[in-house]
Protein backbone atom coordinates (compact mmCIF):
# COMPACT_ATOMS: atom_id res chain seq x y z
CA UNK A 1 0.00 0.00 0.00
CA UNK A 2 1.48 3.43 -0.58
CA UNK A 3 0.37 5.85 1.89
CA UNK A 4 0.35 10.23 1.22
CA UNK A 5 0.69 12.97 3.62
CA UNK A 6 -3.06 14.13 4.36
CA UNK A 7 -4.95 11.16 3.30
CA UNK A 8 -6.04 8.95 5.38
CA UNK A 9 -6.95 5.68 4.54
CA UNK A 10 -10.86 4.52 5.02
CA UNK A 11 -12.62 1.17 5.01
CA UNK A 12 -15.86 0.73 2.35
CA UNK A 13 -14.15 0.50 -0.85
CA UNK A 14 -16.70 1.72 -3.40
CA UNK A 15 -19.59 2.68 -0.69
CA UNK A 16 -17.02 4.74 1.55
CA UNK A 17 -18.26 7.86 0.13
CA UNK A 18 -21.75 9.29 1.27
CA UNK A 19 -24.36 7.92 -0.91
CA UNK A 20 -23.28 4.87 -2.58
CA UNK A 21 -24.97 1.04 -1.83
CA UNK A 22 -23.11 -1.74 -3.90
CA UNK A 23 -23.43 -5.59 -3.83
CA UNK A 24 -22.59 -8.77 -5.99
CA UNK A 25 -24.34 -11.96 -6.62
CA UNK A 26 -24.09 -14.84 -8.47
CA UNK A 27 -26.57 -15.15 -11.20
CA UNK A 28 -24.92 -17.84 -13.18
CA UNK A 29 -23.51 -16.29 -16.13
CA UNK A 30 -21.50 -18.77 -16.68
CA UNK A 31 -22.93 -22.25 -16.10
CA UNK A 32 -21.57 -24.39 -13.14
CA UNK A 33 -20.03 -21.26 -11.38
CA UNK A 34 -21.01 -20.85 -8.18
CA UNK A 35 -19.03 -17.39 -8.29
CA UNK A 36 -20.64 -14.02 -7.66
CA UNK A 37 -20.90 -12.88 -10.91
CA UNK A 38 -22.89 -9.41 -11.40
CA UNK A 39 -22.16 -6.63 -9.40
CA UNK A 40 -24.29 -3.55 -8.55
CA UNK A 41 -23.46 0.54 -7.20
CA UNK A 42 -25.91 2.65 -7.36
CA UNK A 43 -26.48 6.18 -5.83
CA UNK A 44 -29.00 7.91 -4.09
CA UNK A 45 -28.30 11.28 -6.37
CA UNK A 46 -27.20 11.63 -10.40
CA UNK A 47 -23.79 11.70 -9.84
CA UNK A 48 -21.02 13.76 -12.26
CA UNK A 49 -18.90 10.96 -14.11
CA UNK A 50 -16.14 10.40 -16.16
CA UNK A 51 -15.06 7.21 -17.96
CA UNK A 52 -11.70 6.31 -20.49
CA UNK A 53 -11.78 3.11 -22.33
CA UNK A 54 -9.28 0.81 -24.00
CA UNK A 55 -7.90 1.39 -26.78
CA UNK A 56 -8.73 -1.65 -28.77
CA UNK A 57 -10.48 -1.06 -31.91
CA UNK A 58 -12.33 -4.20 -31.07
CA UNK A 59 -14.41 -3.32 -28.09
CA UNK A 60 -17.11 -4.98 -25.91
CA UNK A 61 -20.85 -4.27 -26.39
CA UNK A 62 -21.04 -2.59 -22.97
CA UNK A 63 -18.53 0.11 -23.85
CA UNK A 64 -20.41 1.36 -26.93
CA UNK A 65 -23.31 1.06 -24.94
CA UNK A 66 -21.58 3.19 -21.87
CA UNK A 67 -20.05 6.03 -24.42
CA UNK A 68 -23.52 6.46 -25.74
CA UNK A 69 -25.40 6.58 -22.11
CA UNK A 70 -22.90 9.33 -21.00
CA UNK A 71 -23.12 11.03 -23.88
CA UNK A 72 -26.39 11.52 -23.83
CA UNK A 73 -26.44 12.50 -20.06
CA UNK A 74 -23.98 15.15 -20.52
CA UNK A 75 -21.69 13.11 -18.03
CA UNK A 76 -23.90 12.04 -15.54
CA UNK A 77 -25.04 8.60 -14.27
CA UNK A 78 -26.29 6.72 -10.97
CA UNK A 79 -25.48 3.12 -10.99
CA UNK A 80 -23.21 1.15 -12.67
CA UNK A 81 -23.88 -2.60 -13.41
CA UNK A 82 -20.99 -5.23 -14.05
CA UNK A 83 -20.90 -9.00 -14.97
CA UNK A 84 -18.02 -11.10 -15.04
CA UNK A 85 -17.75 -14.71 -16.69
CA UNK A 86 -18.87 -12.80 -20.31
CA UNK A 87 -17.07 -9.96 -22.03
CA UNK A 88 -19.85 -9.54 -24.85
CA UNK A 89 -17.88 -9.37 -27.13
CA UNK A 90 -17.88 -9.73 -30.67
CA UNK A 91 -21.35 -11.15 -30.35
CA UNK A 92 -24.03 -9.82 -33.09
CA UNK A 93 -26.68 -8.81 -30.47
CA UNK A 94 -24.12 -7.97 -27.89
CA UNK A 95 -25.01 -4.53 -27.88
CA UNK A 96 -29.15 -4.96 -27.75
CA UNK A 97 -28.19 -7.12 -24.55
CA UNK A 98 -25.92 -4.45 -22.91
CA UNK A 99 -29.07 -1.64 -23.43
CA UNK A 100 -31.84 -4.91 -22.09
CA UNK A 101 -29.64 -4.95 -18.63
CA UNK A 102 -29.42 -1.07 -18.79
CA UNK A 103 -33.25 -1.30 -19.04
CA UNK A 104 -33.56 -4.00 -16.76
CA UNK A 105 -31.50 -1.99 -13.87
CA UNK A 106 -33.20 1.01 -14.56
CA UNK A 107 -36.91 -0.08 -14.15
CA UNK A 108 -35.39 -2.22 -11.12
CA UNK A 109 -33.78 0.98 -9.66
CA UNK A 110 -36.61 3.17 -10.62
CA UNK A 111 -33.89 5.58 -12.71
CA UNK A 112 -33.04 6.58 -16.02
CA UNK A 113 -31.86 3.69 -18.46
CA UNK A 114 -29.05 6.37 -19.50
CA UNK A 115 -27.88 6.73 -15.86
CA UNK A 116 -26.19 3.28 -15.99
CA UNK A 117 -23.30 2.69 -16.76
CA UNK A 118 -22.58 -1.14 -18.03
CA UNK A 119 -19.16 -2.60 -17.69
CA UNK A 120 -18.72 -6.74 -18.67
CA UNK A 121 -15.12 -9.23 -18.39
CA UNK A 122 -14.69 -12.63 -19.29
CA UNK A 123 -14.38 -14.59 -22.48
CA UNK A 124 -14.79 -12.96 -25.82
CA UNK A 125 -16.65 -14.41 -28.38
CA UNK A 126 -19.55 -16.43 -26.39
CA UNK A 127 -23.02 -15.25 -26.53
CA UNK A 128 -24.27 -13.71 -23.33
CA UNK A 129 -28.16 -14.92 -22.31
CA UNK A 130 -30.04 -12.50 -20.88
CA UNK A 131 -31.90 -14.67 -18.73
CA UNK A 132 -29.95 -14.53 -15.76
CA UNK A 133 -30.15 -10.85 -15.62
CA UNK A 134 -34.05 -11.08 -15.08
CA UNK A 135 -33.77 -13.41 -12.38
CA UNK A 136 -30.60 -12.30 -10.67
CA UNK A 137 -31.05 -8.54 -11.16
CA UNK A 138 -33.73 -7.71 -8.87
CA UNK A 139 -32.61 -9.80 -6.06
CA UNK A 140 -29.23 -8.22 -6.38
CA UNK A 141 -30.82 -4.49 -6.08
CA UNK A 142 -32.85 -5.54 -3.26
CA UNK A 143 -29.60 -6.95 -1.45
CA UNK A 144 -26.99 -3.83 -2.30
CA UNK A 145 -26.08 -1.46 1.01
CA UNK A 146 -23.45 0.47 2.35
CA UNK A 147 -21.28 -2.66 3.25
CA UNK A 148 -21.74 -4.46 0.09
CA UNK A 149 -18.40 -3.30 -1.19
CA UNK A 150 -16.62 -6.70 -1.03
CA UNK A 151 -19.28 -8.36 -2.93
CA UNK A 152 -19.45 -5.75 -5.71
CA UNK A 153 -15.47 -6.51 -5.59
CA UNK A 154 -16.04 -10.17 -5.84
CA UNK A 155 -18.19 -10.43 -8.79
CA UNK A 156 -16.01 -8.44 -11.03
CA UNK A 157 -13.26 -10.75 -10.71
CA UNK A 158 -11.80 -13.56 -12.89
CA UNK A 159 -8.41 -15.16 -12.66
CA UNK A 160 -7.86 -12.16 -9.59
CA UNK A 161 -7.12 -13.74 -6.78
CA UNK A 162 -7.35 -11.56 -4.46
CA UNK A 163 -10.19 -8.14 -4.13
CA UNK A 164 -8.35 -4.78 -5.34
CA UNK A 165 -10.30 -1.76 -3.65
CA UNK A 166 -8.75 0.88 -1.59
CA UNK A 167 -10.63 4.09 -0.03
CA UNK A 168 -8.92 7.48 1.47
CA UNK A 169 -10.37 10.69 3.38
CA UNK A 170 -9.15 14.02 2.54
CA UNK A 171 -10.75 17.45 3.16
CA UNK A 172 -11.73 20.22 0.47
CA UNK A 173 -12.36 23.95 2.21
CA UNK A 174 -12.60 22.12 5.88
CA UNK A 175 -14.83 19.64 4.77
CA UNK A 176 -14.70 16.03 5.32
CA UNK A 177 -14.61 13.66 1.95
CA UNK A 178 -14.26 9.86 0.47
CA UNK A 179 -13.29 8.67 -2.42
CA UNK A 180 -12.93 5.23 -2.82
CA UNK A 181 -12.92 2.04 -5.73
CA UNK A 182 -12.65 -1.21 -6.53
CA UNK A 183 -11.21 -2.56 -9.80
CA UNK A 184 -10.41 -6.52 -11.46
CA UNK A 185 -7.35 -7.07 -13.38
CA UNK A 186 -4.87 -10.01 -13.75
CA UNK A 187 -4.11 -10.70 -17.49
CA UNK A 188 -4.56 -9.01 -20.77
CA UNK A 189 -3.16 -6.31 -19.49
CA UNK A 190 -1.22 -3.56 -21.08
CA UNK A 191 -3.72 -0.71 -21.04
CA UNK A 192 -3.18 2.64 -23.24
CA UNK A 193 -5.85 3.89 -20.95
CA UNK A 194 -6.94 1.61 -18.02
CA UNK A 195 -6.33 -1.96 -17.23
CA UNK A 196 -9.66 -4.34 -17.58
CA UNK A 197 -12.55 -2.72 -14.96
CA UNK A 198 -12.38 -0.14 -12.29
CA UNK A 199 -15.13 1.65 -10.22
CA UNK A 200 -14.34 4.52 -8.55
CA UNK A 201 -16.94 6.67 -6.21
CA UNK A 202 -16.54 10.09 -4.36
CA UNK A 203 -18.88 12.15 -2.10
CA UNK A 204 -16.54 15.18 -3.17
CA UNK A 205 -18.41 17.95 -5.27
CA UNK A 206 -16.81 18.66 -8.80
CA UNK A 207 -18.14 19.51 -12.17
CA UNK A 208 -18.49 17.10 -14.78
CA UNK A 209 -15.68 18.72 -16.90
CA UNK A 210 -13.07 18.83 -13.80
CA UNK A 211 -14.28 14.80 -12.78
CA UNK A 212 -12.99 13.92 -16.52
CA UNK A 213 -9.93 16.06 -16.55
CA UNK A 214 -8.70 14.69 -12.62
CA UNK A 215 -9.26 11.09 -14.40
CA UNK A 216 -7.13 11.54 -17.67
CA UNK A 217 -4.41 12.81 -15.43
CA UNK A 218 -4.61 10.60 -12.74
CA UNK A 219 -5.06 7.40 -15.33
CA UNK A 220 -2.00 8.79 -17.98
CA UNK A 221 0.51 7.69 -14.80
CA UNK A 222 -1.20 5.18 -12.97
CA UNK A 223 -3.18 2.40 -14.76
CA UNK A 224 -1.49 3.39 -17.79
CA UNK A 225 1.47 2.39 -16.45
CA UNK A 226 0.95 -0.61 -15.62
CA UNK A 227 2.05 -4.16 -17.73
CA UNK A 228 1.21 -7.88 -17.18
CA UNK A 229 1.33 -9.49 -20.18
CA UNK A 230 1.42 -6.99 -23.38
CA UNK A 231 -1.93 -7.98 -24.31
CA UNK A 232 -4.26 -4.94 -24.48
CA UNK A 233 -8.30 -5.99 -23.32
CA UNK A 234 -11.00 -5.27 -25.47
CA UNK A 235 -13.03 -4.28 -22.57
CA UNK A 236 -10.93 -2.15 -20.34
CA UNK A 237 -13.09 0.76 -18.79
CA UNK A 238 -12.07 3.11 -15.53
CA UNK A 239 -15.27 5.14 -14.64
CA UNK A 240 -16.00 7.69 -11.61
CA UNK A 241 -18.93 9.06 -9.88
CA UNK A 242 -18.96 11.79 -7.85
CA UNK A 243 -22.15 12.09 -5.87
CA UNK A 244 -20.93 16.05 -4.13
CA UNK A 245 -22.57 14.64 -1.16
CA UNK A 246 -19.78 16.04 1.01
CA UNK A 247 -21.04 19.50 0.53
CA UNK A 248 -17.76 21.37 -0.34
CA UNK A 249 -18.07 24.19 -2.32
CA UNK A 250 -17.71 23.00 -6.57
CA UNK A 251 -14.59 21.95 -7.90
CA UNK A 252 -15.23 24.40 -11.21
CA UNK A 253 -11.67 25.42 -12.34
CA UNK A 254 -8.17 23.83 -11.33
CA UNK A 255 -7.46 26.03 -8.43
CA UNK A 256 -5.77 24.70 -5.15
CA UNK A 257 -9.28 22.47 -4.31
CA UNK A 258 -8.43 20.35 -7.48
CA UNK A 259 -5.02 20.19 -6.90
CA UNK A 260 -6.11 18.17 -3.31
CA UNK A 261 -9.11 15.98 -5.37
CA UNK A 262 -6.57 14.96 -8.10
CA UNK A 263 -3.82 13.85 -5.42
CA UNK A 264 -6.61 11.72 -3.56
CA UNK A 265 -7.69 10.38 -7.02
CA UNK A 266 -4.35 9.84 -7.53
CA UNK A 267 -3.74 7.40 -3.86
CA UNK A 268 -6.42 5.55 -4.83
CA UNK A 269 -5.59 4.89 -8.18
CA UNK A 270 -2.03 4.00 -8.18
CA UNK A 271 -2.79 1.26 -4.78
CA UNK A 272 -5.39 -0.27 -7.28
CA UNK A 273 -2.99 -0.16 -10.44
CA UNK A 274 0.29 -1.40 -8.02
CA UNK A 275 -2.49 -4.40 -6.96
CA UNK A 276 -2.81 -5.56 -10.30
CA UNK A 277 0.12 -6.24 -11.31
CA UNK A 278 0.65 -7.57 -8.46
CA UNK A 279 -1.68 -10.10 -8.92
CA UNK A 280 -0.50 -10.61 -12.70
CA UNK A 281 -1.53 -14.15 -13.80
CA UNK A 282 0.48 -16.81 -12.18
CA UNK A 283 2.95 -13.98 -10.54
CA UNK A 284 5.14 -14.29 -7.83
CA UNK A 285 6.71 -10.51 -7.57
CA UNK A 286 5.41 -6.72 -8.02
CA UNK A 287 8.18 -5.53 -10.16
CA UNK A 288 7.98 -1.41 -9.64
CA UNK A 289 10.43 0.71 -12.56
CA UNK A 290 11.48 4.14 -11.39
CA UNK A 291 12.84 6.02 -14.09
CA UNK A 292 14.81 9.18 -13.57
CA UNK A 293 16.94 11.74 -15.57
CA UNK A 294 15.15 11.73 -18.83
CA UNK A 295 14.45 13.95 -21.19
CA UNK A 296 11.09 15.01 -20.63
CA UNK A 297 8.63 13.01 -18.62
CA UNK A 298 7.15 10.77 -22.04
CA UNK A 299 10.62 9.54 -22.40
CA UNK A 300 10.44 8.32 -18.85
CA UNK A 301 7.13 6.64 -19.01
CA UNK A 302 8.23 5.03 -22.43
CA UNK A 303 11.57 3.40 -21.18
CA UNK A 304 9.67 2.59 -17.58
CA UNK A 305 6.65 0.84 -19.53
CA UNK A 306 9.39 -0.89 -21.73
CA UNK A 307 11.30 -2.57 -19.09
CA UNK A 308 8.38 -3.62 -16.99
CA UNK A 309 6.78 -5.03 -20.53
CA UNK A 310 10.23 -7.06 -21.35
CA UNK A 311 9.63 -10.92 -21.11
CA UNK A 312 12.63 -11.91 -21.12
CA UNK A 313 13.20 -9.20 -17.53
CA UNK A 314 10.47 -10.52 -16.35
CA UNK A 315 11.03 -14.15 -16.62
CA UNK A 316 14.75 -13.58 -14.99
CA UNK A 317 12.93 -12.02 -12.15
CA UNK A 318 10.81 -14.97 -12.07
CA UNK A 319 14.09 -16.96 -10.86
CA UNK A 320 15.83 -14.25 -8.95
CA UNK A 321 18.42 -13.67 -11.85
CA UNK A 322 20.00 -10.26 -12.09
CA UNK A 323 20.41 -10.36 -16.05
CA UNK A 324 20.95 -6.95 -16.09
CA UNK A 325 21.64 -6.77 -19.62
CA UNK A 326 17.89 -7.50 -20.62
CA UNK A 327 17.19 -4.05 -18.65
CA UNK A 328 19.70 -2.45 -21.23
CA UNK A 329 18.20 -4.36 -24.04
CA UNK A 330 14.45 -2.85 -22.90
CA UNK A 331 15.61 0.54 -22.55
CA UNK A 332 17.61 0.75 -25.66
CA UNK A 333 14.46 0.18 -27.70
CA UNK A 334 12.11 2.04 -25.60
CA UNK A 335 10.67 5.32 -27.62
CA UNK A 336 12.81 8.96 -27.28
CA UNK A 337 16.47 10.44 -27.44
CA UNK A 338 18.57 9.66 -25.05
CA UNK A 339 22.47 8.54 -24.78
CA UNK A 340 22.77 5.15 -23.33
CA UNK A 341 26.26 5.21 -22.58
CA UNK A 342 25.33 7.63 -19.50
CA UNK A 343 22.58 5.26 -18.12
CA UNK A 344 22.89 3.72 -14.60
CA UNK A 345 20.93 0.82 -13.11
CA UNK A 346 20.15 -0.30 -9.37
CA UNK A 347 18.33 -3.03 -8.21
CA UNK A 348 16.67 -2.80 -4.56
CA UNK A 349 14.37 -4.74 -2.57
CA UNK A 350 13.40 -5.23 1.03
CA UNK A 351 16.79 -7.09 1.36
CA UNK A 352 19.12 -4.37 -0.38
CA UNK A 353 19.80 -2.52 -2.92
CA UNK A 354 22.79 -2.95 -5.60
CA UNK A 355 24.34 -1.40 -8.69
CA UNK A 356 24.40 -3.81 -11.88
CA UNK A 357 24.97 -0.96 -14.33
CA UNK A 358 26.79 2.49 -14.46
CA UNK A 359 27.72 4.65 -17.62
CA UNK A 360 25.85 1.69 -19.57
CA UNK A 361 28.03 -0.95 -18.81
CA UNK A 362 27.90 -3.68 -16.35
CA UNK A 363 29.99 -3.39 -12.48
CA UNK A 364 31.04 -6.03 -10.17
CA UNK A 365 28.69 -7.24 -7.85
CA UNK A 366 27.98 -10.09 -6.00
CA UNK A 367 25.89 -12.62 -7.80
CA UNK A 368 25.04 -14.28 -4.50
CA UNK A 369 23.77 -11.53 -3.07
CA UNK A 370 21.97 -10.15 -5.81
CA UNK A 371 19.85 -13.71 -5.60
CA UNK A 372 18.84 -13.23 -2.38
CA UNK A 373 17.59 -9.15 -3.10
CA UNK A 374 15.78 -10.52 -5.86
CA UNK A 375 14.19 -13.52 -4.17
CA UNK A 376 12.09 -11.01 -2.22
CA UNK A 377 8.26 -10.38 -3.37
CA UNK A 378 8.35 -6.84 -4.17
CA UNK A 379 11.38 -5.93 -6.58
CA UNK A 380 12.20 -2.08 -7.47
CA UNK A 381 14.54 -1.25 -10.66
CA UNK A 382 16.21 2.13 -10.60
CA UNK A 383 17.05 3.50 -13.69
CA UNK A 384 19.25 6.89 -14.29
CA UNK A 385 19.24 8.22 -17.62
CA UNK A 386 21.32 10.86 -16.58
CA UNK A 387 19.91 13.38 -19.59
CA UNK A 388 17.20 15.49 -17.60
CA UNK A 389 14.63 15.91 -15.32
CA UNK A 390 11.73 13.34 -16.96
CA UNK A 391 10.91 11.08 -13.73
CA UNK A 392 8.23 8.23 -14.45
CA UNK A 393 6.96 5.18 -12.54
CA UNK A 394 5.56 1.64 -13.91
CA UNK A 395 4.40 -1.80 -12.37
CA UNK A 396 4.82 -4.94 -13.37
CA UNK A 397 4.92 -8.55 -12.45
CA UNK A 398 7.55 -11.87 -13.30
CA UNK A 399 6.45 -13.94 -16.00
CA UNK A 400 6.38 -17.52 -14.91
CA UNK A 401 4.99 -20.98 -16.31
CA UNK A 402 1.76 -21.15 -14.45
CA UNK A 403 0.82 -18.00 -16.85
CA UNK A 404 0.98 -20.42 -19.42
CA UNK A 405 -1.29 -23.07 -17.36
CA UNK A 406 -3.52 -20.13 -16.88
CA UNK A 407 -4.15 -19.26 -20.41
CA UNK A 408 -4.29 -22.43 -22.27
CA UNK A 409 -7.21 -23.63 -20.29
CA UNK A 410 -8.82 -19.89 -20.05
CA UNK A 411 -11.96 -21.38 -21.31
CA UNK A 412 -12.48 -24.30 -19.59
Amino acid sequence: MVTFDGFIPADGGVCAAKGFTAGGVNIGVKKGSEKKDLALVYCVKKCAAAAVYTTNKVQGAPITVTKRNLESTKGYARAIVANSGNANTCNPNGVEIAEKICKLTAETLRIEKEDVIIASTGVIGQPLSFEPFETGLPVLAAEISELGGDSACDAIMTTDTFRKQFAVEFELGGVKCSLGGISKGSGMINPNMATLLAFITTDANISVEMLKTALNVVNSVTYNMVCVDGDTSTNDMVCVMASGLAGNKEIVSEDADYEIFVNALYAVMVNLARETARDGEGATKLLECIVRGAPDEEVAKSVAKSVISSNLFKAAMSAADANWGRILCAIGYAEGGFDISKTEVELASSYGRITVCKNGAGVSFSEEEAFKLLSEDEIRIYVDLRSGEGEAVAWGCDLTGEYVKINANYRS
